[in-house]
């Protein structure tokens, strides 16, 4: 009886002491957000069996995009058939929870051995908690609100030439956005078109001229040298003439969308497609809301290895974060680096904790011999004197 109360004694003792350097939470990890970078980051966590629940909003930078492109395997995809594909593949693994429901509020937590951990509240009001908290909450483009411009928005309207300029290649193109912007979009796009209209809506003043000359002082020779025009008269209206939709060759990957460029004269001017520079903004207020550092309003992860921000334990992948690039790839990648950092950041604490604990049941077994081997001692000695009686 002594020896298991002993045992019992020794085993609850450990299992506290090891509970209590890990929280216990309802989730190792909550990823916010359930864009390609989000999914990648619940795939990578579930497949080393990290309990891992992913929230989606719904919401999708690239949903009105057509089509994924320059996603190797997923070329020509549509986004909403990439997540679906995606989500069926994940559900086989069974420490991987997804929850359609948005993400109103994180909050940092700490137990009794001074152990930061999460709350995360749903927009009903329903609360889990995390050890790690990964945010792909992603970017919204602030759209001008130039009539048909928000309705063509991914639909021969775009921002990444990598992801729609190959399907309108050899089209009359324009550009749309700030004077400044013009010559990185030429860069990018001159060897796919030579038909370029840069519309810089009234932005070509003095101070954008010495702007955009601080970074290129030849730029009016490089745009003359492509052959690009710029327009900077007002527009009052974007319509579509034809859709890419409906008029494409699936043979030769080419989708011919037409527009017609308004302007506040009363002339017009008509593209094929357009590369826009707009600019983003956070789509979450959670990053701010968590006080992490931002960095031209993006998280800043550049001096934090591992998709990691400046609030501990809290991590951000795909277009929210700093790192510069914002596509599918780069998400996914993200997604996928962050989930190889959290897990072998808990490994870590998952190993010190059982370190202490080792180093505790070590102390612990010596006091209890110690006691034990004392009190034996004492009835023994008791046991003599009475012999001697």
């Amino acid at each position: 009886m002594a020896r298991k109360s002993l045992l019992y004694t020794l085993f609850t003792t450990l299992t506290l002491a090891l509970s209590s350097s890990i929280p216990q939470t309802d989730y190792d990890v909550i990823v916010v957000g359930g864009g390609p970078s989000g999914l990648s980051a619940l795939s990578s966590l579930a497949r080393v069996r990290r309990r891992t629940a992913m929230f989606d909003s719904g919401e999708y930078r690239n949903a009105p995009t057509r089509e994924m492109h320059d996603v190797i395997g997923n070329d020509g995809t549509p986004p909403a058939q990439f997540r679906a594909l995606a989500r069926t593949q994940i559900s086989k693994y069974d420490t991987a929870t997804i929850i359609d429901n948005k993400i109103s509020s994180i909050s940092p937590l700490t137990d009794p051995n001074n152990t930061t951990y999460f709350q995360a509240t749903t927009t009903n009001g329903t609360t889990y908690t995390s050890r790690k908290i990964i945010l792909g909450t992603g970017l919204i483009d602030l759209i001008p609100d130039v009539p048909g411009l928000r309705e063509a928005w991914g639909q021969g309207i775009w921002w990444c030439p990598w992801c729609d300029g190959w399907e309108h290649r050899d089209e009359p193109l324009g550009i749309l956005g700030s004077l400044p912007d013009v010559v990185g979009s030429v860069l990018e796009t001159h060897t796919l078109y030579s038909d370029i209209i840069a519309f810089t809506n009234g932005t070509a003043t003095p101070a954008n001229q010495l702007s955009l000359a601080s970074k290129y002082p030849n730029w009016e020779k490089q745009l003359a040298a492509w052959d690009v025009r710029v327009d900077n008269r007002s527009i009052v209206a974007i319509d579509r003439l034809q859709n890419g939709n409906d008029h494409r060759d699936n043979v030769t990957d080419q989708q011919f969308d037409v527009f017609r460029v308004r302007f506040e004269d009363g002339d017009s001017v008509v593209r094929n497609t357009f590369i826009t520079n707009y600019p983003t903004a956070q789509r979450s207020t959670l990053p701010e809301e968590l006080g992490t550092a931002m960095l031209e309003e993006k998280v800043d992860t550049t001096d934090y290895s591992g998709m990691r921000t400046s609030v501990p334990g809290v991590f951000a992948i795909g277009d929210c974060n700093s790192d510069g690039s914002t596509n599918v790839p780069h998400a996914m990648f993200s997604g996928k680096r962050a989930g190889v950092f959290v897990h072998v950041e808990m490994s870590r604490e998952e190993s010190n904790a059982a370190i202490s604990k080792r180093d505790f049941s070590r102390r612990a077994l010596e006091r209890q011999t110690e006691r034990a081997v004392g009190d034996e001692m004492e009835m023994l000695w008791k046991r003599v004197l009475e012999m001697r009686k």
